[in-house]
């Protein structure tokens, strides 16, 4: 095993592996080395931000400037404001924002948190076969990684969008999607359970009237990316 291999091959990960396969070493044993093969293949840790900056202009994905109560790290996505058509350049973003989290995880949590917003979305903005690229690079690469996902005030379409990819997901992953209503006072109580609404977008039904920023975004990033700004 090399030295890269033994970094990702820690306590935690072999954890969520098992997890992930019902606590089969076996079948554990052989996601984790289909996963050395595509990391060693795809190089997630290295996609560069000039690489996927034109996919982050419109703010369909971004790490939020707060957390869960639990001090996760949130992923906002806005499938809505999709502005490529290219599956490949699309997926090298996800996974940069899905590395991105994880590196900004703290030490007590290996989990973060989607807020899907779903305004301006219809279906002919995720084809069936992105969906499936990316359910399967998810599943199969990073296994535990989500805590839950909120899909926020989706319009009816979206249920039916939900029933065509949730044969994709596994049972664990499917219950951890949660469909929440702004008209709805469950889902309201279940949002400021679960975070500060003083920090929450307004947009997810917080009070924080803050927006997603290009400019500020761009530097962010490329601290993270150790790139000079």
């Amino acid at each position: 095993m090399t030295e890269v291999e033994s970094k990702f091959c820690t306590d935690a990960c072999l954890h969520r592996y098992l997890i992930a396969t019902n606590w089969s070493k076996k079948k554990a044993g052989k996601m984790i080395k289909d996963t050395l093969k595509w990391r060693d293949l795809y190089k997630p840790q290295h996609v560069e931000w000039e690489e996927i900056s034109k996919e982050a202009e419109a703010g369909k994905i971004y790490r939020a400037n707060f957390r869960d109560r639990n001090g996760r790290t949130v992923l906002v996505m806005r499938p809505g404001v999709e502005n490529t058509g290219n599956l490949e350049g699309q997926l090298r973003y996800l996974v940069f924002c899905m590395e991105n989290a994880i590196t900004n995880l703290p030490p007590d949590q290996e989990q973060m948190v989607w807020l899907v917003d779903f305004e301006g979305w219809n279906m002919s903005m995720i084809p069936l076969k992105t969906a499936r690229e990316i359910a399967n690079v998810l599943q199969n690469h990073y296994p535990e990684r989500l805590a839950y996902a909120i899909l926020y005030n989706p319009p009816k379409v979206v249920e039916v969008f939900w029933n065509v990819i949730r044969p994709f997901l596994d049972p664990s992953t499917q219950k951890k999607v949660k469909f929440v209503y702004a008209n709805d006072e469950g889902g309201q109580k279940l949002m400021e359970s679960l975070f500060d609404l003083d920090m929450l977008e307004c947009a997810f039904g917080g009070r924080n009237r803050c927006k997603f920023n290009k400019d500020d975004y761009v530097v962010s990033m490329k601290k993270d990316n150790g790139k000079p700004v």
